[in-house]
């Protein structure tokens, strides 16, 4: 393997921004100093005026193989991934087939071996009945269990109470949740498809999928986590309401129930959709401006733990079909960490709880083991960024298969110069090394 200094770089870690440098070797990073590093054999890069920030982990996307890969692929939104910057990533269970048992599981996990850029890990699938499964999963192999209490693909609706209540109580392991409750989503949906026909658009994708949808599910699973002392987290929070199911309190680390924000939902709200349409319709839905600047806030006052993208590309004759047809979802982990960064540079957001939240405790809360910081004996999964070397999103530097994204004409100021996964360089300015993949996160857990 290739030995790589990094010298002056401004290095954003814990809290701080300093400027030093970092010494990799072996996968590792060996050495940070304050100070410029000079050693025999080693590839040193003049990063003076550059962020070298941990490369960012995130817990929620959706990558399509197998079975939809007409959408994406872990091949081609993982290499996406290393070029926004992110080097770890979690993939969910709604492929097809499901990963609802331990072999489809890791069928998944050897594929990713093959062809991932990035390092990976695989949620396992929660149904109405396969808890025997759920209890074989390894927690020391595996990121945790993904519980639907939405609609969802396939047969992972887990709606079932009595189901839902033995998840809770006999599952030791992290379990994540998609809230939003059915019965009154499609209650709503009734509604307006008659009130408006064929007229409905995306324009009413937040007032069928509400706030009261989201809460009754997300304050259900705070609930039952509350009474079987399960380990909950609840991804992509998209609701004011729902931030005050969280505490601030405890260090991350320490809490039993954690929520995350996807930039989706922080990023756009309900005016948009006037002009994207389908292409911001995601579930949950984007809801209004009071809602994403209360997430922002929720985030910068640590209510809620995690950012991620909930990555989940379609097609574009798939989002261009009418409202009811198309598909909720769309590709974001190219331009997350460069639009977090716009937040930065527009002072809504510090660049230290950018890492804080994107990485750092990504790792804490769950137990990734010598990942998320930039750390002496951790890997080296590091991303550089110029934050002064504005860009535009157009069709000929989009990497997702799906060959589209909702950040299209948006111009950035902040560009991901290089990303290194273990050590390698496995992205270089446009340019990709694809010689060594990436390995698959282990946990710190009995």
């Amino acid at each position: 393997m290739k030995k790589y200094i990094i010298n002056n770089a401004y290095i954003v870690n814990e809290g701080k921004t300093f400027v030093g440098s970092v010494c990799i070797e072996n996968g590792l990073i060996t050495q940070i100093e304050n100070k410029t590093i000079s050693k025999h054999g080693y590839i040193t890069i003049d990063a003076e005026g550059k962020y070298l920030l941990p490369g960012l982990i995130d817990d929620q996307v959706h990558f399509r193989e197998p079975g939809l890969t007409h959408k994406g692929n872990i091949y081609s939104e993982a290499k996406a991934a290393v070029a926004g910057g992110i080097t770890s990533y979690m993939e969910m269970p709604n492929t097809v087939p499901n990963a609802v048992t331990i072999d489809l599981l890791e069928d998944k996990y050897k594929i990713a071996q093959q062809t991932s850029l990035a390092n990976y890990s695989f949620f396992m699938g929660a149904t109405n009945n396969n808890l025997n499964e759920l209890l074989r999963v390894n927690p020391q192999q595996v990121c945790g269990i993904k519980i639907f209490m939405g609609s969802s693909t396939g047969n992972m609706l887990v709606d079932n109470l009595e189901v839902l209540r033995k998840i809770f109580k006999e599952v030791n392991l992290l379990i994540a949740t998609h809230c939003e409750d059915d019965v009154m989503i499609k209650q709503n949906l009734q509604q307006f498809v008659q009130k408006y026909g064929v007229e409905l658009n995306a324009e009413s994708h937040y007032l069928i999928r509400n706030e009261e949808a989201c809460y009754r599910s997300s304050s259900l699973a705070v609930e039952l986590a509350k009474e079987y002392n399960a380990r909950l987290h609840i991804l992509h929070i998209s609701t004011a309401k729902e931030i005050s199911l969280f505490s601030n309190i405890e260090k991350p680390e320490d809490k039993r129930i954690t929520a995350e924000a996807c930039l989706h939902h922080i990023w756009f709200n309900n005016t948009d959709y006037a002009t994207k349409g389908n292409f911001i319709k995601w579930n949950p839905a984007v809801k209004t401006k009071h809602d994403s600047e209360s997430l922002l806030k929720a985030v910068i006052e640590n209510y809620i733990d995690v950012l991620a993208t909930d990555h989940a590309p379609h097609t574009l004759e798939e989002k261009n079909k009418p409202y009811l047809e198309a598909p909720s979802g769309g590709p974001l982990v190219q331009h997350a960490l460069v639009a977090w960064l716009e937040l930065f540079l527009q002072n809504k957001i510090s660049l230290e709880k950018i890492v804080e939240k994107t990485s750092h405790n990504v790792a804490k809360i769950f137990h990734i083991k010598n990942r998320g910081f930039i750390r002496e004996g951790y890997f080296a999964d590091l991303v550089l960024v110029n934050m002064n070397h504005p860009w535009q999103v157009s069709k000929n530097n989009i990497l997702y298969h799906c060959a589209w994204s909702p950040f299209e004409g948006n111009t950035f100021r902040a560009y991901v110069e290089k990303t290194f996964v273990n050590g390698n360089m496995v992205y270089n300015q446009g340019l990709f090394d694809e010689t060594i993949k990436g390995k698959r996160l282990e946990f710190n857990r009995s």
